[in-house]
């Protein structure tokens, strides 16, 4: 079971990891959707911040766990909440799938940079967002 306890729809989550970028809006804000790269591991959607900026999406989540994703060839975006990834098995497994999902040349620079230790470290879960209850 997944760190938020609720499964994405099977197709959802099929289309994230066919897909090459992932649409992302971090936090309750309303800004634009930026694409990032999302890979899968066992059914379970994980995403890993290059920048880590003090103004970009990872910080957001850190500060603000929701959010919404615009998965490839969807046009409604889906409510989220983002999960720090602690577990280094984990860790593992979302870098060895990344070097098989992005495994072009202009790719190899980006997934060599998501193995480092600071990248590694902002690896965060995307599980689908529970309603608000009234």
């Amino acid at each position: 079971m997944t760190a938020g306890g609720k499964r994405f729809p099977s197709s959802l989550v099929a289309a994230i990891d066919r897909g090459q970028i992932l649409g992302v809006r971090a936090g309750a804000r309303v800004h634009r959707i930026i694409g990032i790269w999302a890979v899968v591991v066992d059914g379970r959607v994980f995403v890993r911040s290059w920048g880590i900026r003090p103004d970009g999406w990872y910080r957001t989540f850190l500060d603000n766990p929701h959010g919404v994703i615009t998965p490839p060839g969807r046009k409604r975006a889906v409510p989220v909440r983002a999960i720090p990834t602690r577990s280094e098995r984990l860790k593992d497994a979302v870098t060895r799938a990344y070097a098989r999902k992005y495994h072009t040349r202009g790719s190899l620079k980006f997934v060599r940079g998501f193995a480092r230790q600071r990248r590694r470290d902002a690896t965060m879960e995307l599980v689908p967002r529970q309603p608000r209850s009234r």
